[in-house]
C-alpha cells in the first residue's frame, strides 16, 4: 500500500478480528458490532471472569463465531500466543483492535504520581500497544491481504491533555504519536496493512477504565499513602463531575462508537473519531500558542 493508492476497503462480513481489552467496555461494543456484522472474533481480555462471561453472552448470539483468550498485553509471550491461536482457529486475521488501557490511578497532580504509576500506565496503554504491533504486523504482512491494526488512543493527550490526568495523557500522546509512525512506515512496506487511529468521545464512558486498578499487578501497586487520587467507579465520577460542573455530564454512547470504529476500521481511515471540527479548532489554537511561544490550552474535562 502507497500514501498514493486507496486502501481496499474490508469487508467485515468473514472477516477475523482481535479485540484487546473486549470483555468490557468499548472493547466489548466493539465486538458485538463486530459479531452483527458477521465477523468472528477473538476477545482478549486480562480478567478471566469477565472474559468468559463475555465469550458466552456474545457467544449466544453469534455461535461459533466468537473465541476468549486470557491475554495480559505487557506480556510478550501471551501476545505471541494470542496471535497464534489467532491463526490457529480462523486461519488468518483481517482486523485487530489494541484497545486494552488502564489509568494510572484516577488522576492527581502530576507531581504526586508515583513511579509505579508511570510503570502501569505505560506499561499497558503503550508498551501493550508496541508488543500488539511487534506480535501481528509481521503476519499480517506476510499474509499479504487487506488488514487494519486500530489503537485506541484518547482525545486526553491525543490532541491535548487533561491538566489532571497527567499520566494517562502521556500515555495517549504516546500512541498516537507511535501510530502516526507506524502508518509511515506501512505506506512504505510491500503489502496491504494499514493503522488508524480511535479517538471515543461524545461524553464519560461506562466503561471498567476508572477502576482499571482491579487489575493492577501487586508488583506494580503504589507504595505511598495520600498521593494521587485512587480509582473511583464510573458512577462515582459522575458524581464527581457535576458536583465540579454543577451539570450533569454528557454520557457516551458505546454502542455508537463501536458503529464509528468498525466503520472506520473497514474503511481503513487514519482518525476515526467524532466531533472533528471541535478537535480541529482547538488544534489551531494549540498550534497557534506554540507559535507564540506560549503554553497551549489543554483539553476541556470531556464534557
Amino acid at each position: 500500500m502507497t500514501g498514493t493508492n486507496a486502501p481496499v476497503p474490508i469487508e467485515p462480513d468473514g472477516a477475523t478480528a482481535v479485540v484487546t481489552g473486549g470483555a468490557s467496555g468499548i472493547g466489548r461494543a466493539i465486538a458485538a458490532e463486530l459479531l452483527t456484522r458477521g465477523a468472528r472474533v477473538v476477545v482478549a481480555d486480562i480478567e478471566e471472569p469477565a472474559l468468559d462471561r463475555a465469550v458466552a453472552e456474545l457467544g449466544a448470539q453469534a455461535t461459533g463465531r466468537v473465541v476468549g483468550v486470557r491475554t495480559d498485553v505487557t506480556d510478550e509471550d501471551g501476545v505471541r500466543e494470542l496471535a497464534e491461536r489467532t491463526w490457529e482457529w480462523s486461519g488468518g486475521c483481517d482486523l485487530v483492535f489494541l484497545n486494552a488501557g488502564v489509568t494510572s490511578g484516577g488522576g492527581g497532580l502530576p507531581w504526586q504520581q508515583e513511579p509505579n504509576d508511570w510503570r502501569w500506565c505505560l506499561g499497558v496503554n503503550v508498551v501493550g500497544v508496541g508488543i500488539g504491533v511487534s506480535e501481528f504486523v509481521p503476519r499480517l504482512l506476510a499474509d499479504g491481504g487487506p488488514s487494519q491494526v486500530v489503537v485506541t488512543s484518547s482525545k486526553d493527550g491525543g490532541i491535548a491533555p487533561v491538566a489532571t490526568a497527567a499520566v494517562y495523557a502521556a500515555s495517549k500522546a504516546a500512541v498516537t504519536c507511535f501510530t502516526e509512525a507506524l502508518q509511515l512506515n506501512l505506506e512504505r512496506a510491500d503489502g496491504d496493512v494499514g493503522a488508524s487511529v480511535f479517538y471515543p468521545s461524545g461524553g464519560l464512558m461506562d466503561t471498567g477504565l476508572y477502576s482499571a486498578a482491579r487489575n493492577r499487578p501487586e508488583h506494580l501497586q503504589r507504595q505511598g499513602e495520600g498521593t494521587g487520587r485512587a480509582g473511583t467507579t464510573f458512577d462515582e465520577l459522575v458524581e464527581r463531575v457535576t458536583k465540579a460542573t454543577g451539570r450533569t455530564p454528557r454520557i457516551a454512547d458505546l454502542g455508537e462508537l463501536a458503529r464509528i470504529a468498525v466503520d472506520g476500521a473497514c474503511r481503513r481511515s487514519f482518525v476515526i473519531a467524532t466531533d472533528l471540527d471541535a478537535t480541529a479548532a482547538l488544534l489551531h489554537e494549540r498550534a497557534e500558542a506554540i507559535g507564540r511561544g506560549e503554553l497551549p490550552p489543554a483539553h476541556p474535562i470531556g464534557l
